[in-house]
C-alpha cells in the first residue's frame, strides 16, 4: 500500500510501551504518527513525534472523530489488555476492550474510508499445545490460547480477516514473541506497572530494591533446564510494524505473520546477560514450575522475511540488555525506581 510522506498514521495505544517506539519509527518514515490512547496504562510524556488525542478504543464517536479530524490514510492497533494473569482473574474486561474495542475501531474506519490495519497481535494465540517441543512455531501452528488474553487476540485476528473479506480493508496481524530493550536514545523505553517481564525484573533484583528473583522451574527439557522465549528488541519490532504498513495486499487481503528472531534463549541467559550490564549478580531461587508454561516459545520468522522482508537488527541478547539498561539508569517517564537505586549505588 503506497502512503505519500506527511500522511498521518493513526497508533491506537501508541502512549505505550510498543506503540510510542512505533510512532518513533512512523515519524522516521516521513509520515505522521497520531496517537489515540486512553492513558489508563501508557503515558502522556512517551507521544513525543506527532499529535495526542485522548480516546477510549471503544468509543465509536471519539475514533471517527480521530480519524477525521487528522484525516488519517492507516491504523496500527495497539490499544488493549494485555495482562495474561488478569485476563484469567477478568475475561469480561478483556473481551470488552480487545474484541469490542476492535470491533468499535474497525466500524470507524470504514465509515471513514481508511483501508490499511495493522494489527499487534501475540503469539499467544497458539497457546501450548507441545508444551514439550523446542521446535519453532510457524504460523500455521494449531491455535490453543491457554488464557483469555490470547483468545482474544485470535477472535480480534478472525474478525479483523472477516472484515476484509467483507469490506475491502487489507490487514496484516503481527504476532510477535517477547517484547524487550528501549529505544537506543533513552527517550522512551518500558515503564509498565506493576512489571510482570523478566529483564526489567531482573534488574530489580539485581539492584537490591525487591525480593530475589524467582526461576519458575528448572527442570524443562532445554540445556540449562530453563524455559526458551524468542526475545525481540522493541525497535526491531518498530520496524516489522513499518513493513506490515507499506506491503502490497489484493484488496481484501489479510495476512498473520510471527515477529521473532527464530532463536530462543533461556531464563538463566537472560539472568547472566543483566549480571554483564549492571555488573553485580543477579539474585535468584528456583520455583515451581508454573501451571501451563511451555518449554519453548520461539518464532519461526522466515515468512516475515519472505512477505515482509523483515530481520531482525537489534536483537542480540547483549545489545536488548544494554538498551534496557540506559532507560533503567534514567527513565523519562514511569516510577522512577530502579533508575533511583541504580544513582544510590554508584
Amino acid at each position: 500500500m503506497a502512503i505519500s510522506a506527511g500522511s498521518r498514521v493513526m497508533i491506537t495505544g501508541g502512549a505505550g510501551y510498543i506503540g510510542a517506539h512505533t510512532a518513533k519509527a512512523v515519524a522516521e518514515l516521513g509520515l505522521v504518527p497520531v496517537v489515540y490512547d486512553s492513558l489508563s496504562s501508557g503515558y502522556r510524556e512517551a507521544v513525543r513525534w506527532g499529535p495526542f488525542f485522548h480516546g477510549d478504543i471503544r468509543d465509536p464517536v471519539a475514533l471517527r472523530e480521530a480519524l477525521t479530524l487528522h484525516e488519517v490514510k492507516a491504523v496500527i492497533h495497539f490499544a488493549g489488555l494485555i495482562e495474561v494473569g488478569r485476563s484469567v482473574a477478568r475475561p469480561d474486561l478483556f473481551w470488552d476492550h480487545n474484541v469490542s474495542g476492535t470491533t468499535a475501531l474497525l466500524t470507524a474506519m470504514r465509515e471513514r474510508g481508511v483501508e490499511r490495519l495493522v494489527f499487534s497481535s501475540s503469539a499467544a494465540v497458539y497457546g501450548q499445545d507441545d508444551v514439550g517441543s523446542l521446535a519453532p512455531i510457524p504460523e500455521a501452528a494449531f491455535k490453543a490460547p491457554a488464557s483469555p488474553y490470547g483468545a482474544t487476540k485470535l477472535a480480534a485476528e478472525w474478525l479483523i480477516e472477516a472484515q476484509c473479506r467483507a469490506y475491502g480493508l487489507s490487514a496484516v496481524a503481527l504476532r510477535y514473541f517477547n517484547a524487550a530493550g528501549a529505544d537506543p536514545s533513552g527517550l522512551i523505553g518500558e515503564a509498565h506497572d506493576p512489571e510482570t517481564h523478566l529483564i526489567p525484573l531482573s534488574f530489580n533484583a539485581a539492584l537490591g530494591g525487591g525480593r530475589p528473583l524467582t526461576v519458575f522451574g528448572q527442570d524443562f527439557g532445554t540445556p540449562d533446564g530453563t524455559c526458551l522465549r524468542d526475545y525481540v528488541h522493541v525497535q526491531d519490532l518498530a520496524s516489522a510494524h513499518m513493513a506490515a504498513l507499506s506491503v502490497e495486499l489484493p484488496r481484501g487481503g489479510f495476512e498473520a505473520v510471527n515477529i521473532g528472531t527464530g532463536v530462543g534463549r533461556s531464563v538463566l541467559e537472560v539472568i547472566e546477560a543483566v549480571s554483564r550490564a549492571v555488573g553485580r549478580p543477579v539474585p535468584y531461587s528456583i520455583g515451581d514450575r508454573r501451571a501451563g508454561d511451555p518449554t519453548s516459545l520461539v518464532a519461526d520468522p522466515s515468512r516475515a522475511l519472505s512477505l515482509l522482508g523483515w530481520s531482525p537488527k537489534r536483537s542480540t541478547l547483549d545489545l536488548i540488555v544494554g538498551d534496557a539498561f540506559q532507560w533503567e539508569r534514567s527513565p523519562r517517564y514511569g516510577s522512577g525506581q530502579r533508575a533511583s537505586r541504580i544513582k544510590a549505588s554508584d
